[in-house]
């Protein structure tokens, strides 16, 4: 359950749902895929999908490093400001966190008032898969610490940090993540078909 509730918001009724599909999905080999998928899921939920690279990436193949990464920053501001809500994959990615750009983006559109719905989290407590890779102890007051360096692991029993966790609703799949969006937009089920 989130400490924030998530209410339903209704996108206008001239258009579907727009869901920009936050993750580091963008740096897997087979990332036209992975976002074909989801847009097709999207689809047919009634809501239309928006993945990074729809930002008009494209031309921020010229010029410099930092004038494409500012274009590629502005192209992607501007799918989450024009989204009605998101759905972030937010897999370990690079160690025992999600992708620190997929956070970026769920913390600015929790900012924005919309809707956010993760998937891609382990079961168990962020404290209990850090135990499993990490060494740790408890210390005189029972707070679990890097046994190394002494450095406290969140705890409080939630999957991830607990900004995410009660900001934003997590599904155990994508297409549980978007079926949730879905419900949380007010989007009327699909019919047969």
């Amino acid at each position: 359950m989130n400490a924030m509730p998530l209410t339903p918001r209704q996108a206008p009724a001239s258009r579907r749902p727009r869901v920009y599909l936050a993750g580091p999905d963008v740096f897997f080999r087979d990332s036209a895929a992975i976002f074909q998928a989801l847009k097709a899921d999207c689809e047919r939920l009634g809501m239309v999908g928006l993945a990074p690279s729809d930002a008009a990436i494209a031309e921020a193949a010229g010029g410099s490093d930092d004038e494409r990464a500012q274009r590629i920053y502005e192209g992607n501001i501007r799918l989450i400001q024009e989204a009605d809500g998101v759905v972030a994959n937010l897999m370990c990615f690079r160690g025992h966190e999600p992708d620190s750009g997929t956070v970026f983006e769920v913390g600015f559109a929790v900012a924005l008032g919309k809707p956010v719905v993760g998937y891609g989290v382990e079961q168990g407590s962020y404290a209990q898969r850090v135990s499993a890779a990490v060494d740790c102890i408890r210390d005189d007051e029972g707070v679990l610490r890097e046994a190394g360096s002494g450095v406290m692991v969140e705890g409080l029993g939630q999957r991830l940090n607990l900004m995410l966790t009660r900001s934003t609703a997590l599904a155990p799949s994508a297409v549980d993540a978007l079926a949730r969006l879905a419900a949380l937009l007010d989007v009327p089920a699909p019919g047969p078909g």
